[in-house]
């Protein structure tokens, strides 16, 4: 594989010569191993070990994860250390050869599969070897990320994913996390979420993916706590876990991070960790310290502050920016990219998989009688029509809240009231401090009172006037219940709909009147006071922050994607629109009122509007109007009214503007934070400015590189197609493979040995073993539970697994249509799926100690395959080479071992077999001369291998050099050994993934000529 890079040169190669870094991994005699290969089998304790991983440690040497193969300890998981223990890597010279009876040379052939698929890729393999085995669409911008990771790029798989919202970012991390299984960089880790996606993005990584983790939230730490002892560290025991910010703070989790080190670490959300100073932030830098790769996933990745996205991307890359308050975006393509709904590569990938979304229609509803006087009291005393009256508040921000609050609907404005007049009677404390401030500087306390008891007065007033509407008064309630019904919501309708709304008042209103009005039967009493609305059969749910709890709201949003769930209307605050999946089973959406923030607006309509997609979504929003004269715009002359017109609906039309046009309305304000949106448009207005006056001069004010980083940030590919592994297999499928491997296995047959049963539609159902369920613990308990894949008293367990994608995405969405879970009660093998990982390991303890199968097959002479692999100082392999070693015994050639040459020597499942070697002593007599051969071969294909390692990682090294000079040129002296020790680690990094130590060699098979006189054409 070519890799184009410059190399480093002139001063920037004089400082990397005279680097020398304090920690940087030792080479030569003093670190002549480079760790165990997994795959290899190894001698510890006089027992025979199978290598499933291995890593460097700082005070024990390598850490080697091991399955036992001697019959004493077969199948025992263990841990050895290379400086605790004597770990004996066995000579392949010393191999021993032996017959393999089995049909068609069966053992054999799966024992070569075997090794292939343990055998991890080495760093010089940038392609993806995974991605088309997924149970997903082929979605060519969704395999990008994982192809920026693993570019070598950046020498971690470190990467922001910022697509915006609903391009499927849960996908796109799950290929990356398989991709880094099948290179052993993902053992272990760990997914971190909000607590209210934590459940769908578990399944999603299990139903598309087969990657197992562990739940840690209330209930996960309830089940925890009964399978370890206590005091243990869980992220020993669990080796790949799902938990919430929040939960990861807790107390019960904090003291273990810093003694737990990770592959890969996923932190969904991460705009949330920006903030210096807050727990969260403390939290991301300890993860990142503490990971190799590092997934950060968001789409409104910064806040408008340049010093707040440097800090996100340092996790990524500490010597990515020397000056955090000037950068570009270039010095970021290697860490961070983004695309739109707009960018080519993805429209043409979603045709078909996204349907096109619908326009943003604005119901305009006119305000009745009583609301109008709730208006004309807002234009005339709290926010009058002429700007030079002065408003009966002091704060300027108490009338909009006022209004805002009305505009969502009076029962909020009586809930703002109620707040500001207990504000008003026992100011907070703040409030008090600044009192006595102003009474040191002789401010009239006398006129203060007179100030606060006009407030207080108007507020009371306003408050009659609201406490006067009536549900039958809201005009909003009645156009939300006609718009209701024209979509077909009801009693018998299959329709549902998501109704958002900021105001909690306004959504518990909305839930107990709004189902009765639509006709839906009361089923009796509520079963929780607190919850009126569920009276209704389920029919309604509600939720928000304060009355539902993070599992209330994961089973909420379960319900909602069920078809057979009687739920149809989902009344939700903001809680919902940031990574929840409302679009499964719903399609239309109404803001009862509008934020005002655009970024909001887009957040909401993101949760049906989204990859999946199968109908066009639908957006309504209600815009209460008012003909109470107020303003008139300066500019135009038209007239401004204090009502939905004035900002919702002008947000709403922007929003939809800006989806069209750029396919994200982040960077219309240039401010990326719903909350800072609206407090500048609330400023702006008090100001006098208008929406569009407040939009263009925030643009204005926003950096110009910072809107460049919501741009399209690596929407165009530096080539078309995705490089793809070249890994060599010898069975046509995994179903092939997975076939013969369970008849090998599973002797005399797996019908009787697992009680399979194979069913017409693909389905394959089969009891677990003890071995396999101990691996499927990762899995929730309710699923193993609901599909009866763990044993009971009377009854023993069942796994039911398919290789076919049309049934497994059959039965996903049998499950959201009607089950009582969006789990399926089918799952889809996947190359890292736990049942094939654990054939695997069955089928590599079928060759015994030290040995390796004869295979009689069409070759002219005796033919060694054997593996070589060169590893770096972390133990990873740089260099995997399949070699068939043939020819005259004085003169033997290597062959490179090809899927194609492995069919050209006839190795397949039709292969003649032959239970006895011809001559087992000769050929035993040639291993030690052909490992040699593949030994010298390696150690040639090195030097090309090293300058191939060398150009990849030359940009870099030349990034980190050039960045510790412009860094040190911006900081002041205090900062300069904390730059010099950054340049140090990225330095040593690179150092270490440079190849050392000696090749590792393993004799894999002997093919042995069909005939005795060795081949010839004869024999093809």
């Amino acid at each position: 594989m070519s890799v184009e890079a410059g190399a480093a040169s002139g001063q920037d190669d004089a400082l990397w010569d005279a680097w020398r870094p304090d920690d940087a991994p030792a080479t030569g005699p003093a670190r002549a191993s480079s760790g165990y290969a997994p795959g290899s089998q190894v001698l510890v304790r006089d027992e025979l070990w199978l290598v499933r991983n291995c890593k460097d440690t700082r005070h024990d040497g390598w850490m080697v994860e091991v399955t036992g193969v001697s019959p004493f300890v077969r199948g025992t998981d263990a841990v050895f250390y290379s400086r605790l223990d004597d770990i004996q890597v066995l000579d392949p010279r010393q191999t021993q050869l032996v017959a393999d009876d089995s049909p068609n040379h069966r053992r054999g052939r799966l024992f070569l599969e075997a090794v292939m698929r343990k055998t991890y890729l080495p760093q010089t393999e940038h392609g993806l070897a995974l991605a088309d085995g997924f149970l997903m669409d082929q979605q060519v911008h969704q395999l990008r990320p994982a192809e920026l990771a693993l570019s070598m790029k950046n020498p971690q798989p470190r990467i922001l994913i910022a697509d915006v919202v609903g391009l499927g970012k849960t996908l796109e991390i799950g290929v990356l996390l398989a991709e880094l299984i099948r290179r052993g960089r993902g053992e272990r880790i760990l997914v971190v979420t909000p607590q209210h996606v934590l459940e769908q993005f578990q399944r999603e990584l299990w139903t598309r993916f087969a990657i197992p983790l562990v739940r840690l939230d209330s209930t996960g730490i309830q089940r925890i706590q009964q399978d370890i002892p206590a005091g243990r560290n869980p992220f020993a025991y669990f080796k790949r876990a799902i938990i919430s910010v929040d939960t990861l703070k807790s107390d019960v989790y904090a003291h273990h991070l810093e003694h737990t080190d990770w592959d890969a670490v996923v932190i969904d959300e991460s705009h949330n960790l920006v903030n210096r100073g807050t727990k969260n932030n403390a939290l991301a830098r300890l993860l990142a310290r503490k990971t190799d790769a590092l997934v950060l996933a968001s789409a409104t990745p910064h806040n408008g502050d340049a010093a707040s996205f440097a800090e996100l991307i340092r996790m990524l890359d500490e010597a990515a920016i020397a000056n955090p308050s000037k950068y570009e975006v270039k010095d970021l393509e290697h860490l961070y990219i983004r695309r739109t709904k707009t960018s080519a590569e993805v429209r043409d990938s979603l045709k078909g998989a996204w349907a096109d979304r619908g326009p943003s229609q604005p119901i305009h509803v006119p305000a009745g009688e009583k609301e109008l006087a709730v208006f004309q009291e807002l234009a005339t005393r709290w926010i009058p029509a002429d700007p030079d009256q002065p408003s009966v508040s002091r704060h300027q921000l108490v009338p909009y809240q006022l209004l805002k609050s009305f505009l969502s609907s009076h029962k909020a404005l009586l809930e703002t009231v109620k707040t500001r007049l207990a504000t008003l009677d026992e100011p907070p404390a703040a409030q008090v401090a600044e009192s006595r401030q102003k009474t040191a500087r002789q401010v009239d306390p006398a006129a203060r009172e007179t100030v606060r008891q006009a407030e207080r007065a108007a507020l009371l007033e306003l408050r009659d006037l609201a406490e006067k509407i009536q549900d039958e008064d809201s005009a909003k309630l009645a156009a939300l219940v006609a718009e209701l019904r024209k979509m077909g919501v009801g009693p018998g309708s299959e329709t549902r709909v998501v109704v958002f709304s900021e105001r909690i008042p306004t959504l518990k209103w909305l839930a107990q009147t709004v189902p009765a009005a639509l006709g839906f039967p009361r089923g009796g009493a509520s079963p929780d006071e607190k919850k009126p609305w569920l009276a209704f059969g389920g029919a309604v749910q509600v939720m928000h922050g304060e009355s539902t709890s993070d599992e209330e709201q994961q089973a909420i949003v379960e319900k909602f994607g069920l078809r057979d769930d009687p739920v149809r209307i989902l009344f939700t605050g903001d809680v919902a629109s940031e990574g929840v999946n409302l679009h499964q089973q719903c399609h239309r959406l109404i803001h009862f009122d509008l934020p005002w923030s655009l970024i909001r607006i887009e957040q909401r309509n993101g949760r049906i509007d989204r990859y999946g997609q199968t109908h066009q979504p639908q957006f309504r929003a209600l815009i209460l109007t008012s003909d109470i004269p107020w303003r008139t715009d300066e500019t135009t002359g038209q007239p401004r009214t204090l009502d939905d017109r004035l900002v919702g609906e002008k947000l709403l039309k922007r929003e939809e503007e800006a989806h069209k046009i750029e396919g994200s309305a982040e960077a219309v304000t240039g401010l990326y934070r719903a909350k800072e949106e609206e407090n500048r448009l609330t400023q702006d207005l008090i100001a006098g400015r208008t929406v569009e006056e407040s939009i263009k001069q925030s643009q204005q004010g926003g950096a110009a590189f910072l809107a460049g980083l919501l741009g399209q940030v690596g929407a165009v590919p530096e080539h078309p197609e995705i490089r793809r592994a070249n890994v060599p297999r010898l069975f046509s499928s995994t179903a092939d493979y997975f076939d013969e491997a369970l008849r090998q296995i599973c002797r005399p047959n797996p019908e009787d040995q697992l009680a399979l049963r194979r069913d017409d539609d693909g389905t394959i159902a089969f009891e677990p073993p003890r071995d396999l369920l101990y691996r499927l613990k990762a899995l929730p308990k309710s699923y193993l539970d609901e599909q009866r894949i763990l044993p009971r008293k009377a009854e023993p367990g069942r796994m039911r697994i398919t290789f076919s994608k049309d049934l497994a995405d059959r039965r996903l969405k049998a499950a959201r249509e009607s089950s009582k879970s969006q789990w399926p009660n089918v799952s889809y093998v996947t190359d890292v799926h736990p049942v094939l990982d654990w054939l695997t390991d069955k089928v590599l303890v079928e060759i015994g100690r030290h040995q390796a199968p004869v295979l009689a097959a069409s070759v002219r002479t005796p033919t060694f395959l054997v593996q070589g692999i060169c590893s770096n100082a972390l133990g990873r392999p740089t260099i995997v080479e399949w070699m068939a070693v043939h020819g005259d015994p004085e003169d033997l050639q290597v062959t490179p071992l090809t899927p194609e040459v492995l069919e050209d020597y006839g190795v397949g499942p039709t292969m003649p077999g032959r239970a006895t070697p011809r001559d087992l002593a000769g050929l035993n007599a040639r291993v030690p001369a052909a490992i040699d051969r593949a030994d010298r071969h390696l150690r040639e294909l090195r030097e090309a291998y090293a300058k191939e390692i060398e150009a990849t990682l030359a940009p870099y090294r030349k990034r980190v050099v050039h960045w510790q000079q412009e860094a040190l040129h911006s900081i002041n002296g205090t900062g300069k050994r904390g730059v010099n020790l950054s340049a140090s680690r990225r330095l040593s990094l690179i150092k270490s993934l440079e190849t050392t130590g000696e090749p590792m060699l393993r004799l894999l098979a002997v093919l042995e000529p069909l005939t005795a006189t060795e081949g010839g054409d004869a024999d093809r």
